[in-house]
């Protein structure tokens, strides 16, 4: 797991929801999230878990490079962060996330991702702006919806010169679906890495525990 914010005008403060009594509001503490209201809480990894396929590194008993795969299970915790106007004209809602990931093998804890999902409902749009402690950030962008479809936008990725030297992330797709509790999502994130062009994939179905 890598991969894969923005920093706005804050008027909502990161703080336990006051959603409407409407089971099938959107609204929260009088923000309009849309799809993603349906996300705050925490969710963990269902049964079967997830599964990480990522480029070798050189120690392993693999050629650098080849696929090393590590099944996984993971929190990913949801809460409202703010609302923000952009370049007076674009208004957007946050959802702060905070995501865990651990191999099944020895309960060690391999990728940690913070980042905020954003609705801008006025056009429709979802966005997926992260970062993780590899010095390498994203955003990706697409059509909102209980399934979605997240690409990296034009300029929607930045990393320090050295990952730019040695492991440029050079896109990024996510796909999510969100069925009442329960969201499964896939994700790839292709990089260039000893020398070739190679995909990192994720794949994970997570359970709403609170």
């Amino acid at each position: 797991m890598k991969n894969t914010i923005i920093a706005l005008g804050v008027s909502a403060a990161l703080s336990l929801p006051a959603i409407a009594n409407d089971n099938e509001s959107t609204i929260i503490d009088g923000m309009d999230f849309g799809p993603l209201a349906q996300l705050v809480g925490t969710w963990i990894s269902a049964e079967a878990g997830g599964v990480d396929i990522a480029p070798a590194q050189k120690e392993l008993d693999v050629a650098a490079g080849s696929p090393a795969v590590t099944p996984f299970y993971e929190t990913i915790t949801f809460e409202v962060a703010a609302d923000a106007t952009n370049a007076s004209d674009q208004y957007l809602v946050a959802l702060y996330y905070k995501q865990e990931v651990f191999r099944k093998a020895d309960d060690s804890k391999f990728h940690d991702q913070r980042g905020y999902f954003i609705y801008d409902k006025a056009n429709q749009k979802v966005y997926n702006s992260f970062c993780v402690p590899r010095n390498t950030c994203v955003t990706a962008e697409g059509a909102a919806g209980n399934q979605m479809t997240l690409i990296a936008s034009e300029r929607g990725i930045a990393e320090s010169d050295y990952m730019a030297k040695n492991a440029t992330t050079t896109d990024f797709t996510m796909s999510i679906q969100i069925e009442d509790d329960k969201m499964t999502y896939s994700q790839t994130t292709l990089l260039d890495i000893y020398g070739q062009s190679v995909s990192h994939t994720d794949s994970s179905i997570l359970v709403k525990v609170e």
